[in-house]
């Protein structure tokens, strides 16, 4: 089944993911969706200091939104922000320091945010792809604990803070790698067998899209979704599947065409009109399975997901 997944997955991907995907699709996109004033608005764009991170930022910086840059190395971040500031004269942008695999960290980092902030769209943008099985400090898979459960441990500590606000969003950065996989919830840390970061990735991306849905039918005074941003030219990729990339090179997206479906999620007034919880590419809805693919999961699969984030949640809870 798995070679049958990955075999149409590459199949739509060359034809939809790469940068002629993109123009195709950009052709019905009306442009006056993000023709909007954002200011009043406070963003906060997990890993910011490039890549799809970097590019989102800047265009909401442009649109004169508030920017809470959150990202892991305090010199990048800082020239990244002076890029931003720069390029779109708006004051408004900040950089907070956070490691998103050491939970501890995300925690309070959430809950010192929440104590004087507004916020009114996370962006849950941070992701890594390590190769060889890594475990951090906190004796947590480091794919893992980036992509799966910062995300879950830092969307749910400012769930309250979103709810304060008008028109809360949540965006998450899945990607189409996740049509590959079917959720594994019994080794959701990879100790099982020979580890495959491309494929660690993918479940973490799978497992991304389901809480998307999950909390959206959670909390109904928040927008949720999810998104692939398609096959980008991001030093993401360039580091973690060299090989990808360089086959791949002339036909991948700009980092701003990546970001183009976070943009249009987080700010138009188009995006906040279609239902809550669904998986975009190239600001369209699209499934979350291949077809044929055997890729759904359970009701009790994805609850135990839930419950086992929550039981890690608050272990690491200071």
């Amino acid at each position: 089944m798995s070679i049958y997944r990955n075999a149409v997955w590459f199949l739509k991907g060359m034809q939809e993911y790469t940068r002629c995907g993109y123009e195709a699709a950009a052709k019905r996109f009306n442009p006056s969706d993000l023709e909007v004033n954002l200011s009043g608005r406070s963003f906060m764009i997990t890993g910011a200091n490039s890549g799809i991170g970097k590019a989102t930022a800047l265009e909401i910086a442009n649109r004169g939104g508030t920017v809470h840059m959150v990202c892991r190395n305090k010199g990048r971040a800082d020239a990244a922000k002076d890029e931003i500031v720069e390029s779109s004269k708006n004051q408004d942008v900040y950089v907070h320091i956070v490691d998103m695999s050491n939970m501890k960290q995300v925690w309070e980092f959430a809950q010192n945010f929440s104590q004087n902030n507004t916020l009114h769209v996370l962006i849950n943008n941070a992701g890594c792809m390590i190769n060889q099985r890594e475990v951090t400090e906190e004796g947590l898979e480091k794919n893992f604990a980036t992509n799966t459960l910062g995300t879950y441990i830092l969307t749910t500590a400012l769930i309250p803070l979103l709810k304060q606000a008008t028109n809360p969003r949540v965006i998450t950065v899945s990607s189409g790698g996740m049509l590959t996989q079917k959720l594994n919830v019994d080794d959701l840390q990879f100790e099982k067998g020979t580890f495959d970061g491309t494929m660690a990735y993918a479940q973490n991306k799978r497992q991304q899209v389901i809480l998307t849905e999950r909390w959206a039918t959670q909390h109904k005074e928040i927008h949720f979704s999810s998104m692939h941003p398609g096959w980008a030219d991001t030093p993401a990729v360039q580091t973690s599947m060299p090989s990808f990339h360089a086959k791949m090179q002339s036909r991948l997206r700009t980092e701003a065409m990546g970001a183009d479906t976070v943009v249009w999620l987080a700010m138009s007034e188009a995006a906040s009109k279609q239902n809550s919880g669904l998986f975009f590419q190239d600001r369209t809805a699209v499934s979350t399975h291949l077809p044929l693919a055997a890729s759904r999961s359970s009701p009790q699969d994805e609850e135990k997901l839930l419950n086992i984030l929550e039981e890690f949640a608050q272990k690491f809870k200071p």
